[in-house]
């Protein structure tokens, strides 16, 4: 590896603002996650069945509090833009960060396409159900890109603002769906997905099928882990930062509770919730009947997605520019916004790769013979970036317990290693779960190209170019190893 100096004003034109307390972090990480209960968790009944989604759901949040209490240790002591990179970089050296920070990548430059993919759903049915217009699902994705990237570059006053009010908004959408299910709630309606040969009306497909739900379960939670990118625009990471983490997962695991049983046992049940680009939709239809008010409240059910998308816009972009800053990805990514202090350049350029990736499989059939779901293909490639950055995290968790023991530690993890390894098992498992359903394989083999791409460019290119950035600066001359 080799350093070069930054050169004047580097740093000045690399700036970021701080602004976030508490609640803003927590609507953040909430807001990141909460469209997992609007869309996408829902493909998991059709590969699954309710019961078989369960146990996938139970598993994934035991995964996710583990990370959560690792994330909450490891934040604070290394308070950092660079997040999970950060970690990475500190405990395994800069390729451990590296492949830390390019699995993220993937995952936060992924899920904003995933989720606009629900948005264009949710916002097509209702206007073609309300006004009989039929507009085309990539437009829909073009026009709320644009929208939201604008947002989180006016500045970041005015992305967490908007984060706190959507977030609540979001929220109180679920609260009314959930008290609206509960009198047409059914147990026979959750299990009305007919059983294979030899299997149960719990588990349909068996628990190979439990195995193929786990990427639609980790949907619920996926990209709380996003918090530490926010730690250089926070104004007091060491004592907001394990709160947000812990109150988002408590927060998170409540409502995918509500949304797994309420959602599969109201008509039009769990098969056709399974196979839904707007599951909610379907449930307030139920709950409400087909008129204007029904779709009123799908609509507004685009909260949900609307919060995520935006937050993990926000994500991307400081993911791209710590990466960049460090030399990691090419310098000019890491420019800020002059007086507004926001990486423009990486909220635009996350954005332009996100969009080109659901036009490929949005017409994969046309241009490429492949007839793949894009929804559900683009989650599993999200997934296959997160849970490789979770195993990673994982793994830097305990040799920064081990190497790093005189780190200060403002909070400290409960579970300890133990969590962090069963987590990273978990995520391992997932890993190679995500091989088994051949409908989804083409995305993560695309996701394999891209991870390989990014792996070349460091090793032929990046890694004679890195910088003294806040995140080198620690891992290289502040965290010694302690003596033997």
């Amino acid at each position: 590896m080799e350093y070069r100096a930054a050169g004047d004003g580097y740093f000045a034109k690399r700036k970021l603002r701080r602004y976030a307390g508490v609640w803003s972090l927590w609507a953040l990480g909430v807001g990141a996650v909460i469209s997992g209960d609007f869309f996408g968790w829902n493909f998991g009944l059709g590969v699954a069945g309710f019961g078989g989604m369960a146990v996938a759901t139970a598993i994934v949040a035991v995964m996710y509090l583990g990370i959560c209490y690792s994330i909450a240790e490891m934040s604070p002591a290394l308070p950092h833009t660079g997040g999970a990179y950060s970690f990475g970089r500190t405990a395994m050296g800069p390729w451990g960060g590296f492949v830390t920070g390019l699995s993220e990548n993937i995952e936060y430059v992924l899920t904003p396409a995933v989720i606009v993919v629900g948005i264009g759903g949710y916002t097509g049915a209702v206007v073609d159900n309300l006004f009989g217009v039929d507009i085309p699902a990539p437009v829909w994705w073009l026009i709320f890109y644009a929208v939201f990237v604008g947002l989180n570059i006016v500045g970041v006053e005015a992305a967490f603002k908007f984060s706190v009010v959507i977030t609540f908004l979001a929220l109180a959408v679920l609260v009314v769906f959930w008290v609206g299910a509960i009198p047409h709630f059914s147990w026979e309606t959750a299990f009305d997905i007919e059983p294979q040969p030899g299997n149960s009306r719990f588990l349909p497909f068996g628990w190979i099928g439990a195995a193929q739900a786990l990427p639609f379960a980790i949907w619920f939670y996926l990209a709380i882990e996003q918090l530490p990118l926010a730690a250089e625009e926070a104004r007091n990471p060491r004592r907001d930062m394990p709160k947000a983490l812990l109150w988002g997962i408590l927060t998170l695991i409540a409502a995918s509770v509500l949304t797994l049983v309420l959602s599969s046992g109201i008509a039009p049940g769990a098969a056709a919730v399974g196979a839904s680009d707007e599951p909610m939709f379907l449930g307030f239809v139920t709950i409400f009947g087909g008129g204007v008010g029904a779709s009123a409240l799908a609509l507004a059910a685009v909260a949900g997605l609307v919060a995520s998308f935006h937050t993990i816009i926000y994500a991307y972009g400081r993911n791209i520019f710590s990466l960049s800053r460090s030399g990691y990805f090419p310098t000019w990514l890491s420019v800020t916004l002059p007086r507004r202090n926001t990486p423009h350049v990486a909220l635009i350029a996350g954005a332009v790769i996100g969009y080109g990736a659901a036009l490929l499989i949005e017409f994969s059939d046309e241009w490429f013979g492949v007839d793949a779901p894009v929804g559900a293909v683009l989650l599993n490639m999200a997934v296959f970036g997160a849970v490789i950055a979770y195993l990673m995290q994982m793994i830097a968790f305990v040799q920064l317990r081990r190497r790093f023991p005189h780190v200060e530690r403002p909070y400290v993890s409960p579970l300890g290693n133990a969590g962090a390894v069963v987590a990273g098992l978990i995520a391992l498992a997932t890993l190679c779960f995500l091989f088994l359903n051949p409908e989804y394989r083409v995305g993560v083999y695309g996701c394999a190209v891209w991870f390989a791409a990014g792996l070349l460019y460091f090793a032929f290119k990046s890694r004679t170019r890195l910088v003294y950035s806040p995140e080198e600066e620690f891992a290289v001359r502040h965290a010694r190893p302690a003596k033997d």
